[in-house]
């Protein structure tokens, strides 16, 4: 697969934007985008120059922080973008996991409606029931678990529809060979399709696989690989459509096929972020405007941990570096 790149001018120096095979693939949405945003906002960007302009855009593009405070429609609408949505929501939050805070799955709508305003509130509860189950929107719920959650449902969104279908037909008794492959369906019927199941036994897993590999072969979204679907239903007889969903979740394999998240292991683990963190506190320590009481020994003091109830208001905006890394969240205020 070739490589799309973007030469640019900066100074005397010339820059080529590299960028990776999935965002390539939609070069043509980006170029259009970049066009809109540029007709739309031309008396704020023409002052700049153009070159400059598409050069900034498409950097952005690569680094992946050009989600950051976009609409919903933009945010899904390719793989490239919903992996940099992960990672940046990831990156934004992490220190309520740090923390141990336990959130309730409003305060997770707040968050993501901080960094996508429209984000909309039925797709954040059904990322929750993937680990909740029952329809109880005030249990808490802890940063690790609905991230993992979260990952599944926003980026393989449509295939989990799909096979929310397959998985109610084989319930209700058709055979696989009736099993109709459906082409879109909705977030409601994912929804009931995990409450619906609670007291059932399950299906029959090779069928399911069966099903579910017919799927991939014609899906036109994005999907597990065969290898990752397998190796979560061979091991077991009957499976659930819940069972499957947090089964996806906790897969290694799926995770690393998106690429926006860490291992879990190394959820906590932000490097990157810590030493600019480290940085900026050692301006602060220095800096002329600082008075005696915000001395290093001051900066030392233990952070304050939030309460697990804490109600979390939006705010307006998020500053963010270019890599996408941000400072510290409303999890580590008081």
């Amino acid at each position: 697969m070739l490589w799309f790149g973007l030469l640019s001018k900066r100074k005397s120096n010339t820059e080529l934007i590299i960028f990776s095979p999935a965002a390539e693939t939609n070069v043509l949405f980006y170029l259009n985008d970049a066009v809109t945003q540029l007709l739309e906002h031309k008396e704020e960007y023409i002052q700049f120059g153009v070159a400059r302009y598409f050069a900034e855009y498409f950097s952005s593009v690569k680094n992946g922080n050009h989600v950051l405070f976009r609409e919903f429609s933009y945010v899904k609408a390719t793989p490239h973008n919903r992996a940099s949505f992960l990672r940046i929501f990831w990156r934004c939050f992490r220190q309520i996991g740090k923390n141990g805070d336990l959130l309730a799955v409003l305060e997770y709508c707040s968050l993501l409606q901080l960094i996508c305003p429209d984000y909309p509130p039925e797709m954040v509860q059904s990322a929750a029931k993937i680990v909740l189950i029952d329809d109880a929107m005030d249990c808490l719920v802890s940063f690790s678990d609905f991230l993992y959650a979260f990952q599944i449902q926003f980026y393989y969104g449509e295939f989990l529809e799909s096979v929310s279908v397959i998985y109610q037909d084989l319930l209700s008794g058709k055979s696989p060979n009736t099993v109709i492959v459906p082409t879109s369906t909705s977030v409601e019927h994912l929804v009931s399709a995990v409450e619906d199941e609670a007291s059932q036994e399950g299906v029959d897993s090779t069928l399911f696989t069966q099903c579910i590999m017919g799927l991939c072969e014609r899906f036109k979204h994005s999907h597990p690989s065969p290898a990752a679907i397998r190796d979560i239903l061979e091991n077991t007889q009957r499976v659930s459509f819940y069972g499957f969903l947090i089964a996806m979740a906790r897969n290694e394999k799926i995770s690393q096929e998106i690429g926006a998240l860490p291992s879990k292991s190394d959820l906590l683990i932000d490097p990157e972020m810590d030493q600019e963190l480290e940085r900026l506190i050692a301006q602060i320590s220095i800096s002329p405007t600082s008075n005696s009481s915000g001395s290093a020994a001051g900066l030392r003091e233990p952070p304050r941990k939030a309460s697990p109830r804490k109600s979390l208001h939006p705010r307006k905006r998020i500053e963010m570096e270019s890599d996408g890394s941000t400072e510290e969240t409303d999890s580590s205020e008081n």
